[in-house]
């Protein structure tokens, strides 16, 4: 947990899969808490007047069937493209290939989509994934590079990075529970990082840093203007009266949370080698509630939804 530009608070314990222990240092899989970094890169280039959110998805990528026509960028983003569901994607594409161009292949295939873009909002893996090749077409350079240069560089995070392989891991990185190593697809995941590397993050976002936290915090709406609770790559939530800005990542043996908080400029995070328990949301809970009512006393207490 991190306050201001004060010293992070950290506790690390345990080993990694390679009786590595444990440390601010380690470098692990952030499973879908690389959602809003891919999202971050989409925005800066809105932000830059090239990209296109009312762009259909079909311009960019034609080897989709004709409903990508109907998809627009902004769709992606907000997880309102009506793509088929995520189980039936990874079904199609199988443990063998897990990469970018393993599942827009298996996009393919689905002649029909399950509903109208921007009629509901149900999370997508595959949209994210398709955001993050648009977000290549338009920068003319891969993710990992484009991502380099344009977040991880500037914020000083020198343990984050994309991988797409060959390898399951990329150098130094703790490995996951076999046999089911990370997949290597990227922007709905792909991202490697540190505990401290993810503060640093939330702290920049709270600061602006960007100069995009105000459109990457904006709720999406569907087409007929009713408002969704997520942004770009995050979910849009409340705690103890603030705003607060959230999102999970899992895999096999993994659990990660990552949760800012602006208006007390707090951002902390969780990741978690070998759990596979379902208890980030009341652990985070717990942390906010402690750090709340440090900064605010009589602040009341975390209720889970």
């Amino acid at each position: 947990m991190q306050r201001h530009d004060e010293p992070p608070v950290i506790l690390a314990q345990g080993v990694t899969a390679a009786d590595e222990p444990v440390t601010a240092t380690t470098r692990t899989y952030a499973a879908s808490l690389s959602k809003q970094m891919t999202a971050a890169c989409a925005a800066l280039l809105a932000q830059q007047g090239a990209l296109d959110l009312e762009s259909p998805l079909s311009r960019w990528l034609p080897r989709l069937p004709a409903w990508a026509a109907t998809v627009r960028l902004r769709h992606l983003i907000h997880h309102t493209a009506a793509l088929p569901a995520d189980a039936k994607i990874d079904a199609t594409v199988g443990d063998a290939d897990r990469t970018t161009p393993g599942t827009i292949e298996a996009l393919a295939r689905f002649q029909a989509l399950d509903h109208r873009p921007g009629t509901v909002h149900v999370y997508s893996n595959a949209g994210y994934v398709c955001l993050a090749a648009v977000v290549e077409r338009v920068a003319d350079t891969a993710l990992p590079d484009f991502a380099q240069r344009s977040l991880f560089a500037p914020l000083g995070m020198a343990d984050t990075r994309y991988w797409s392989g060959p390898g399951p891991t990329p150098p130094g990185a703790a490995p996951l529970a076999r046999p089911h190593p990370a997949p290597l697809s990227l922007g709905d995941g792909g991202v490697w990082t540190t505990l401290s590397d993810l503060l640093r993050w939330g702290q920049a976002l709270n600061a602006d840093a960007l100069g995009i936290s105000e459109l990457m915090q904006t709720p999406g709406r569907l087409d007929d203007g009713t408002p969704i609770g997520y942004g770009w790559g995050i979910g849009v939530r409340s705690h103890a009266g603030h705003r607060v800005y959230r999102h999970g990542g899992g895999w096999t043996g993994l659990r990660a949370l990552h949760a800012r908080v602006p208006g007390l400029d707090v951002s902390a995070a969780l990741l978690a080698i070998d759990d596979h328990a379902e208890r980030r949301v009341p652990l985070m809970g717990s942390l906010l509630d402690e750090v709340i009512r440090a900064i605010e006393p009589g602040a009341p207490a975390f209720v889970r939804p």
